[in-house]
């Protein structure tokens, strides 16, 4: 019988996609998934994913579920579409859709403020950016994290393991 440790860690990447033939897709963004578990009486997750990943936490809930019974669990996602340092200029139509859409919530909500210049331009970076990973990248991402933490409890299971029968041996000694 195997014994698991509810302490673990793994840490997996998604470099960049793939066509159909094997050639790097160039615009497809960088994703970094980790997994931390450290010992609890019950399973307790927790997820720290970026807004764009948010729409998958049900589905990575219900896959770690599955997989595990104990412990303190964090998921953790970093998403890298390597425009983090550019400022993309918000397009005429960005600009005329914005103004359209300030106008139409002020007359409803005439206290609203108004959008600065930050506002503008982080809402631009958005539109520039490239599609965010889909769905079933993060959930293949997701199992494979999810494999390499089920082997890092494994292997420290089987630390404790021999720590205990080092001890037992050694009080067994003592007791002789």
């Amino acid at each position: 019988m195997a014994v698991y440790s509810m302490t673990g860690f793994a840490s997996v990447q998604l470099a960049s996609a793939l066509d159909a033939d094997g050639a790097v897709v160039a615009c497809a963004p960088r994703m970094g998934l980790e997994i931390r578990s450290v010992n609890s009486r019950f399973l307790d997750l927790s997820f720290r994913l970026p807004d764009e990943l948010r729409s998958v936490e049900p589905a990575l809930r219900e896959r770690l579920t599955a997989r595990l019974k104990r412990g303190k669990v964090e998921v953790r996602a970093v998403l890298d579409t390597g425009t983090a340092g550019l400022v993309a200029e918000p397009s005429s139509r960005l600009l005329q859709r914005l103004n359209r859409l300030q106008d139409s919530v002020r007359a409803w909500l005439p206290q609203a403020p108004v959008l600065s210049v930050a506002d503008v331009l982080r809402l631009a970076n958005v539109e520039a950016q490239p599609s965010a990973v889909s769905a079933p990248e993060v959930l293949a991402l997701a199992d494979e994290a999810l494999a390499a933490l089920l082997e890092a409890r494994a292997r420290e299971g089987e630390r404790l393991v021999q720590s205990l029968l080092e001890r037992i041996a050694g009080l067994r000694r003592l007791a002789q």
